[in-house]
């Protein structure tokens, strides 16, 4: 466990200020080089049907959060040869604040706008392992409004260092049970009662964060023309797992929808045998952790409203490990030059496990949450890894994913 009192930390605060600025520039670099030669970018899969749409957006926009949203897929080849399947990554790493939750932070925010619960000037809480409190903070900046996040304190630093960038107030708290009353959302939820004109934006519980994700179903099924036999992804909140899956199942007859679950989460029991259970819940088993997992963002012991919404439209599920996560980011960065962060991994392999089960000849598709730039000081580094056993290896073949 890290904490800001390291001697590392002026470091990575100077390293991840330069990653902030250097991403903000690739992001705006990408949207320049999309306007400039869109014929040329990669158009959806039912083009022959006539119909085709490049990713790009006006270089000329009003404000930020017009640059969330309608994210590209990326075909990833290295999975589709070796599967013959077709693989697609939705690349939510080049949202504008670097993560699919900037989604369902406009989302969140805006409603509350719109509904009252949110005043211009007023100050949004939120309880996050990182990526949401990132984009609601560059959200609240945009629109006007204040941000303070309580992270727990195991949470990469590099999360931390980013929402200092963009303003927000962070809080560190040490990790413990949902159910206690210092958990990390629990004090954000106590922060907001207690803050004249302020809003809990409670991501796991508002229902706004799986009507974003309708939108994001949405442009896959306009991204493959329909195309698609299997959706999978891990879930945390599990909105996003649940609104993509309300959208596409509504379009598309026969799609299956799968779960991939880390470690020490709960919810592959669920969906395969009905019961909310992992073996770490056992007397004398639980750590001192949540979750006993390097994955940051996903798995959960509880069942949210956002994952309850799309819970009956699961066909199955798969488990993964810290292991095939890691080993899944190292294969990513070295066939495909996707350098990607934690939760993203663990989609791959619940990609790759699908792809196998599924057969040669199906599409695909699973969701690229993050890059690997605000993992780096634990997922993406060998000396977090090998005390835990997770040293990368280098693997010539997919045969880790089991």
């Amino acid at each position: 466990m890290r904490s800001d009192s390291d001697s590392s930390s002026g470091f990575l605060r100077g390293a991840c200020t330069g990653i902030l600025v250097c991403f903000s520039a690739g992001v705006a670099g990408y949207y320049f080089l999309s306007a400039s030669s869109a014929k040329s970018r990669a158009k959806v899969a039912g083009e022959e049907n006539g119909e085709s749409e490049t990713f790009h957006r006006s270089t000329k926009v009003d404000n930020v959060i017009n640059l969330i949203g309608k994210t590209p897929l990326v075909h990833i080849k290295s999975l589709s040869e070796a599967t013959g399947c077709q693989i697609y990554g939705k690349a939510e790493f080049v949202n504008p604040g670097g993560s699919i939750k900037d989604r369902v932070a406009l989302q969140i925010v805006e409603e509350a706008l719109a509904d009252g619960r949110l005043q211009q000037g007023g100050t949004i809480f939120e309880g996050t392992a990182g990526s949401t409190g990132v984009s609601l903070s560059m959200v609240a900046a945009a629109l006007g409004c204040k941000c303070h996040v309580v992270l727990p304190d195991d949470a990469a630093i590099e999360k931390a260092e980013l929402l200092r960038a963009y303003g927000a107030t962070v809080e560190r708290v040490r990790p413990v049970s949902i159910s206690h009353r210092d958990h990390f959302v629990n004090i954000a939820k106590r922060r907001a009662e207690a803050t004249s004109g302020g809003f809990f934006s409670n991501q796991f519980e508002n229902l706004a964060n799986f009507r974003a994700h309708l939108k994001t179903g949405e442009e896959i099924f306009n991204q493959t023309g329909g195309k698609v036999d299997a959706f999978v992804a891990a879930a945390g909140t599990g909105g996003t797992l649940s609104g993509i899956s309300k959208c596409l199942k509504s379009k598309i007859e026969g799609l299956k929808i799968y779960l991939i679950d880390p470690p020490g989460s709960s919810l592959y029991n669920r969906v395969r045998r009905g019961v909310l259970y992992t073996n770490v819940e056992a007397e004398g088993r639980r750590l001192k952790n949540p979750f006993d997992t390097v994955t940051e963002g996903i798995g959960i012991n509880r069942l949210t409203k956002n994952f309850m919404e799309g819970e009956r439209l699961i066909d199955d599920a798969f488990q993964g490990t810290d292991y095939e996560a890691v080993e899944m980011a190292r294969w990513l960065v070295k066939h495909d030059g996707l350098f990607v962060g934690s939760s993203s991994a663990m989609n791959c392999v619940g990609a790759l496990k699908v792809a196998r089960k599924l057969g040669p000849g199906h599409t695909i598709v699973t969701i690229l949450c993050d890059g690997g730039q605000r993992h780096l000081s634990k997922f993406h580094n060998p000396a977090y890894l090998a005390p835990l056993g997770l040293s990368p290896k280098d693997c010539k073949t997919l045969d880790f994913v089991t």
